[in-house]
């Protein structure tokens, strides 16, 4: 007799850290909430669950979740260390330098944007709402601060995206069937 084992979906945890930190970062960014939600789940979900998730996505042969996961579990944790760093004065961190820190990221997000577009399209809706929001805080940081305000409302509607992507596999394994669709790729494979 042999017993059924189901392995979970650590995208489900990715999704979650992902969209819970970039949602509260924003709501920050927007005045309504201090830092130090920011830096503890930056630290804890966006950053060690998420990269957690990551490597677990690995073991079930995700490549795609693989990298992203990890890559901005990686993101969250240097963010905090980047801040907490600037706070108490470990070294300088200048504006600048944290928009160098987005660019880097911006160009990561693209390559995921573009592989998104194959997987399906609520990824595509996250990854392009991801680039959009990594542009124009690569702009602000770079002598445009009145985008500032787009960027947060462009995040969170990428947070909330997320959450909804989360969502469609808690849902989805909860109700065993697609509750929350996310369609199918933008382009078939030929």
């Amino acid at each position: 007799m042999s017993a059924s084992f189901k392995l979970g979906n650590p995208a489900v945890v990715g999704l979650a850290g992902f969209g819970l930190t970039t949602l509260v970062l924003q709501l920050h960014n927007l005045g309504l909430c201090g830092v130090a939600p920011v830096l503890v789940l930056g630290l804890v979900f966006g950053g060690a669950a998420q990269l957690f998730a990551g490597f677990q996505e690995m073991k079930v042969g995700n490549n795609f979740g693989f990298c992203a996961f990890t890559g901005y579990g990686a993101f969250w944790i240097g963010f905090v260390l980047l801040k907490l760093s600037a706070r108490y004065g470990v070294f300088e961190v200048t504006g600048h330098d944290v928009g160098y820190f987005l660019i880097a990221y911006t160009i990561f997000t693209f390559i995921l944007w573009v592989a998104s577009m194959k997987i399906t399209k609520g990824h595509f809706v996250i990854f392009s709402l991801l680039l959009l929001g990594f542009v124009l805080l690569d702009l602000e940081h770079f002598g445009f601060p009145g985008l500032k305000l787009a960027a947060s409302l462009d995040l969170i509607a990428c947070a909330l995206s997320a959450l909804y992507g989360m969502a469609h596999v808690v849902l989805g394994d909860a109700f065993g069937r697609d509750v929350l669709p996310m369609g199918g790729p933008l382009f078939e494979s030929r």
